[in-house]
């Protein structure tokens, strides 16, 4: 990899000669201009506006301008010659943890390569300290004309830079939040857990860029005077859907697609497309009241002539207690009216007249 500055790292009184290489390559495909008239490429070319002739890169220069559009010409040896302790020295100023550095002001990455056998000794001390410190260093650096802000950790066995964005560059995220008040349920971050554990870990290795693979075919395609087929429109955009029921269908499909066998009430239970929270509640409690309704309903026209008939076998154990005198009489008439149902008016009227004879 070739370096693209050269300096030291500024470690107390230690200095460490490196080397700066890119630690990122960019693999996005580019395209060119053309005249759609021919085909012709367009060009861009750097013009003098005063004479308005095409200039090379070495009668290039750099310049400031006022407000007034005048120039003030700055050469690279104006820039060289600033009272910058920074200008070829990457000077550490600090040894923080690393979760002290907000992720939103990471730049671009380089590999920081020990430049010479000399630096290999305090390149592997700082690399060391760093691993058994557990932090970063801070540093600041110059590099294409400007001050940047950086911070050194390890990485494998190598020292890597990433540069920083200055606090000041980070936009305040006023404004960007919902501004209603929105609640959130149990319920649903339940089923927002579920899904984050069933989703899991990934291989970082293992992600591509679908979008530039696309690309890639669809320019072989036309190189071969092939037509792919444009791709199926995603008609999912735009719902308004039960969020409970979208947690539960992604919870079932991601299961689904790490091959496990999804819960069989979340299976078998139909998933509504649209239809608000609200609604969604009460129209479930109103149904699994009218369910229970009918259900009892249903049992208690069951129990009807069971209950018609316990009063009766109740009776007749009551009638059965009697004084001793009158127990072989009663037992008898009882007997016969059991064993003939036609009888049981003439047991009821013989009844009366042994009341009255006794």
């Amino acid at each position: 990899m070739r370096s693209i500055w050269n300096g030291a790292i500024s470690f107390g009184l230690v200095s460490i000669p490196i080397k700066l290489v890119n630690a990122t390559e960019n693999h996005s495909i580019s395209f060119r201009q053309i005249h759609l008239a021919d085909g012709g490429r367009i060009r861009y070319r750097k013009v003098c506006e005063i004479d308005e002739q095409e200039v090379s890169a070495g009668e290039i220069g750099k310049a400031y301008e006022e407000a007034d559009g005048s120039m003030i010409p700055i050469t690279d040896e104006d820039l060289g010659s600033l009272p910058l302790p920074t200008a070829k020295t990457i000077e550490i100023v600090a040894f923080v943890p690393a979760a002290s550095i907000d992720p939103l002001q990471m730049d671009a990455a380089y590999y920081l390569s020990a430049n010479g056998v000399p630096a290999a000794k305090p390149y592997t001390l700082l690399r060391e300290a760093l691993k058994r410190s557990q932090k970063v260093a801070v540093a600041k650096y110059a590099l294409r004309g400007r001050e940047r802000l950086g911070m050194l950790r390890v990485v494998d066995d190598v020292i890597a830079m990433h540069g920083l964005l200055w606090p000041d560059e980070i936009r305040s995220p006023e404004g960007v939040a919902p501004e209603t008040d929105v609640k959130v349920r149990d319920a649903e971050l339940d089923l927002a857990d579920a899904l984050m554990d069933t989703l899991g870990e990934v291989d970082m290795d293992s992600l591509h860029d679908d979008y530039r693979e696309a690309v890639e075919e669809l320019i072989a395609a036309k190189a071969d005077g092939r037509t792919l087929e444009p791709a199926g429109a995603d008609d999912s955009g735009g719902k308004v859907i039960d969020l409970i029921a979208a947690l539960e269908s992604s919870v079932r499909a991601a299961k689904e697609a790490r091959g496990e066998e999804p819960e069989a009430e979340a299976a078998d239970a139909p998933v509504a497309e649209v239809t608000s929270l609200s609604g969604r509640k009460k129209s479930g409690g109103t149904g699994a009241k009218k369910k229970a309704t009918a259900s009892a309903k249903k049992k208690a026209a069951a129990k009807k002539p069971a209950s018609s008939r316990a009063p009766a076998k109740k009776t007749a154990a009551r009638s059965t207690k009697k004084p001793a005198g009158r127990t072989g009489a009663g037992t008898a008439k009882k007997t016969t009216a059991k064993a003939d149902p036609d009888s049981k008016p003439a047991a009821k009227k013989a009844s009366p007249r042994k009341r009255a004879s006794a």
